[in-house]
């Protein structure tokens, strides 16, 4: 497998909670697993080739986002659907406008007289976003997989999930078609010093978590918190919120990821992108062309592997991770690998009239 890595050369230091790797080797579909461990439940960007990923990881998958339906981003959904077939399990996916359809059509190509006598029942709720809203459908193996049109819901900013540890952010990019880019954030990480509960004779215990969430909520500094004591009657039961906040408490950032495949080299894309991935501890970014193929790229509305690494680099990200490669590149994958680099560290590519407009000192950090 040639990888497609483009900074340090370990692995990056996330916490074990949130790990991705990419499904396919960077010639072969694409695609990106991110596994929540502590959740026992995992993310899955595109539905292409999914063959690589064992049941044992299909059948954490919770949540699956669609960039858009070109056959190698969407025929691994028969796979899926093959893996978590009679389980109990609720499965989310997301996607542009159509994937509905698009589900139903493959659910309907299928025979289901025998699927409500299976011990579990798949329920898919397929989400499509349209502008500040999603449109929401369910199919549940227990009714044939029968198309139930459900209540929609507003959204602002792309914002598709919105959980108490993570957000994922979409937005819609130009490929010839539209296509959707993804961003996974982490939230911060409320850490408890153990010394200093010690110190004020406070036990650890469920409040911590009732503690984290108040924290979480924003609730005033006043909101008296239910505290477990080491000793009890070695003083009182409550204590303010912002008391506890200064004692206590350490705040860490959370981590963050890009997805981006299957865009053109346009400022319009750019900006976007810059603005989705903006800081990402990692990019995982197509970049299936050398530059001297830009012309290719440009007419397949596709990015060069210098263009990725442009990108890269106005967004400040911290690692570049390029897949998507063109199969005209097979045995050769060092190349793109090396001129994303340079790209990304250099600025090599940044001449590129695209990207002219954005280069600007605050943009880059040079």
């Amino acid at each position: 497998m040639i990888a497609g890595s483009l900074a340090e050369p370990t692995r990056p230091t996330m916490p074990t909670r949130f790990d991705p790797h990419l499904v396919n080797e960077p010639f072969a579909d694409p695609g990106l697993y991110v596994d929540l461990r502590f959740e026992r439940r995992a993310l899955l960007f595109d539905l292409g080739d999914l063959s690589p990923l064992p049941p044992r990881k299909l059948l954490r998958v919770s949540d699956v986002f669609v960039t858009h339906r070109h056959m190698d981003h969407f025929a691994g959904f028969d796979h899926l659907l093959r893996s978590l077939l009679g389980r109990d399990k609720v499965v989310r996916l997301f996607g542009l406008p159509g994937l509905i359809d698009a589900i139903d059509a493959k659910l309907r190509a299928y025979t289901w007289n025998l699927v409500a006598g299976y011990d579990g029942n798949l329920v898919l709720h397929a989400m499509e976003l349209h502008a500040d809203r999603l449109a929401v459908a369910s199919f549940a193996g227990r009714q044939g997989f029968l198309r139930v049109e459900d209540t929609g819901r507003r959204i602002e900013g792309g914002l598709l999930l919105d959980e108490p540890g993570l957000q994922v952010r979409a937005t819609s990019l130009d490929h010839g078609i539209p296509v959707l880019a993804f961003a996974l954030q982490e939230r911060a990480h409320i850490n408890i010093w153990r010394n200093r509960l010690d110190h004020l004779g406070l036990a650890v215990g469920p409040w911590l978590r009732a503690f984290k969430e108040a924290v979480v909520r924003g609730d005033p500094e006043d909101t008296p918190v239910l505290v477990a004591r080491s000793q009890p009657a070695s003083g009182p039961d409550h204590l303010p919120l912002g008391e506890l906040k200064r004692q206590i408490m350490r705040v860490t950032a959370g981590r963050k990821i890009a997805y981006v495949v299957d865009m053109a080299f346009t400022q319009e894309n750019i900006i976007r992108v810059v603005d989705l991935a903006k800081g990402a501890d990692i990019l995982f970014i197509e970049g299936g062309f050398l530059d001297v193929d830009g012309a290719d790229a440009a007419l397949r509305r596709h990015l060069t592997a210098g263009q990725a690494g442009t990108i890269a680099r106005l967004a400040g990200v911290k690692r570049l991770e390029t897949l998507h490669y063109s199969p005209r590149y097979q045995g050769n994958g060092a190349a793109l690998a090396q001129e994303a680099a340079a790209a990304f560290r250099d600025g090599k590519a940044a001449s590129d009239p695209a990207a002219q407009g954005l280069l600007t000192t605050d943009d880059t950090g040079s």
